[in-house]
């Protein structure tokens, strides 16, 4: 099951599931026609709202027992401390913390039954800084870790592995804007050591890495996937040693 798999990450998570021989379920908003989409690769999509509980249960029982649950649903509305709105802030923590636990509570219950299982939430890089701007978002995703060591704790006894993929900046329908703008991406990238933004799939490799049994002794773990940007404090390119070539950093030859 992938929660917000009809589009970015979590449908190119949702693709890597299916092609790796999954039956996979999409669960999205109406608006994102999850059905629609998940015919091209031979999933089943239904329309869910994540911060809707009733929802999320009524897809649930309708999947059946789950193996893999990918809690990947999220939203951003990008504002500083002072301009974001109220509505805006509960908008977010209804989606991107309180859909993840209500997704996270339900796979367990639903899994204990067979003390076996493997849960992965879609966090961020976010999760441990503070980019300003993104108040609510930041909030909401550094919760996320909270849900993630708490849940590992009480699940592993149960044969239950949960873990956290954390991407930074990849090309999605959210990010185009950044992407299509060179001059951004030339400062943006200046702290990446890669050079670059990443590309969803990349974030689905690491997805169903944590998912499978290549990863049995692994639960409580947040893997970052955002080309090196989380360990380099003071920035890795310049102009002296390197070139911007449309989208990302080189190194002169």
């Amino acid at each position: 099951m992938v929660t917000g798999g009809a589009n970015g990450i979590g449908l190119a998570c949702a693709r890597a599931f299916a092609a790796g021989g999954a039956a996979v379920w999409v669960l999205d908003l109406g608006s994102e026609q999850p059905a629609t989409v998940a015919s091209t690769f031979g999933g089943t999509g239904r329309a869910v709202d994540v911060s809707d509980r009733e929802s999320l249960e009524a897809a649930f029982a309708a999947t059946g027992m789950p193996d893999i649950v990918l809690a990947n649903a999220g939203c951003v509305f990008p504002g500083g401390l002072e301009a974001t709105t109220k509505e805006a802030w509960q908008r977010t923590i209804d989606v991107n913390l309180t859909g993840v636990f209500y997704t996270v509570q339900i796979a367990a219950e639903l899994m204990k039954r067979r003390r076996q299982g493997a849960i992965i939430i879609i966090a961020s890089t976010n999760s441990f800084d503070g980019e300003a701007d993104f108040i609510a978002y930041n909030a909401s995703k550094a919760g996320l870790l909270g849900i993630l060591h708490t849940a590992a704790n009480e699940l592993g006894p149960y044969g239950i592995r949960i873990n956290a993929v954390c991407p930074g900046l990849i090309r999605t329908r959210l990010t185009e804007e950044w992407f299509s703008n060179p001059s951004l991406l030339k400062d943006y990238f200046r702290d990446i050591p890669l050079g670059r933004g990443g590309e969803p799939k990349e974030v689905a490799d690491a997805v169903v890495f944590l998912a499978s049994e290549m990863a049995s002794f692994i639960t409580g773990a947040a893997l970052v996937v955002d080309g090196g940007q989380m360990a380099a404090k003071f920035g890795t390119w310049n102009e002296e040693t390197a070139e911007f070539c449309e989208d990302h950093w080189r190194l002169r030859s």
